[in-house]
């Protein structure tokens, strides 16, 4: 009798987590819900210093910038986020922005913990859990569906977000700033800025290398962030990647001495970055927006 109330329930979450066809699930607009969440980083438009080429000419208002997510109904409920936008964009009111960057992780990435099959299939808290697993996986299989409309190629993306870690990490061992700012959001510049000075406060000059090939490159997770819930093709969209790699490295006193590192040695070295791109911008290309410690 157990056993049988026990399929039952299987059963019963297989159709609860079951998926629709893409066609319906990617299709009308109208089949989105808006989980309203006002973002944060917002810039006037300025055509001076540190003016990016891909927000010339667009404008943004500030009370329709809001995050739009794909919406998954399990169990009849929506899954959405709220952010809450600083007090000074809030006091700008109507005032016309020119958007650089979200300036946030939308659902940083976090290693699911395993459970077993027994655990996963034949307890209540394991079908939450596989639920969630679904819910998160049909996420990133939704803005990676969206990005490929824009001609997005994961192999050409791999080797593009290949050259940006090894172009960021050499401008940071050069402390080369001015290039850096083009290749990072503008709250990654300020982070990286920050590790460039106390950096340069106790080593004078460093030696950084990455060995190719790359030892492994893979997505991890990917998520869209709406700015106008009107328009469900002005989004952002996020991509967070890990990279296996060896370097080398070796870091100077003002003597040239070595102090730290051994350029002779490989190192294995394993990074998460997470990648941002407008995708309503004809010229937009891609920046580090974050880095995720494990």
């Amino acid at each position: 009798m157990m056993a049988f109330r026990s399929l039952h329930q299987i059963r019963a979450l297989h159709r609860t987590a079951q998926i629709s066809e893409s066609s319906h699930l990617l299709g009308s607009s109208r089949s989105y819900a808006s989980g309203i969440s006002t973002v944060p980083e917002l810039y006037c438009r300025n055509k001076g210093h540190g003016a990016l080429p891909w927000t010339h000419g667009s404008s943004i208002t500030l009370r329709s910038a809001m995050a739009v997510e794909l919406p998954i109904f399990l169990n009849t409920r929506l899954l959405s986020t709220q952010v809450k936008a600083p007090a000074q964009a809030r006091q700008m009111g109507a005032l016309k922005v020119a958007m650089l960057s979200p300036g946030f992780i939308y659902e940083p990435y976090t290693p699911r913990e395993k459970i077993s099959f027994l655990k996963r299939w034949f307890t209540r808290s394991g079908w939450r859990r596989t639920k969630e697993d679904i819910v998160l996986e049909l996420k990133s299989a939704y803005a990676i569906t969206k990005l490929r409309k824009k001609g997005y190629s994961k192999n050409l993306f791999y080797k593009e977000a290949i050259q940006l870690y090894k172009e960021i990490n050499t401008l940071m061992a050069n402390g080369d700033k001015n290039s850096l700012r083009k290749a990072v959001t503008e709250k990654m510049f300020s982070e990286l800025k920050n590790e460039i000075k106390q950096r340069d406060s106790i080593w004078n000059k460093v030696y950084w290398e990455m060995v190719e090939p790359v030892v492994k490159i893979r997505t991890l997770r990917a998520r869209l962030i709406g700015v106008d819930r009107n328009d469900l093709e002005k989004v952002f969209i996020q991509l967070t990647l890990e990279f296996l790699t060896k370097q080398k490295f070796e870091a100077y006193d003002s003597n040239g001495s070595i102090v730290s590192g051994d350029k002779s040695k490989e190192v294995l070295v394993r990074d998460i970055w997470v990648f941002e791109k407008s995708l309503f911008h004809d010229k937009a290309f891609w920046r580090l927006c974050g880095r995720i410690s494990l």
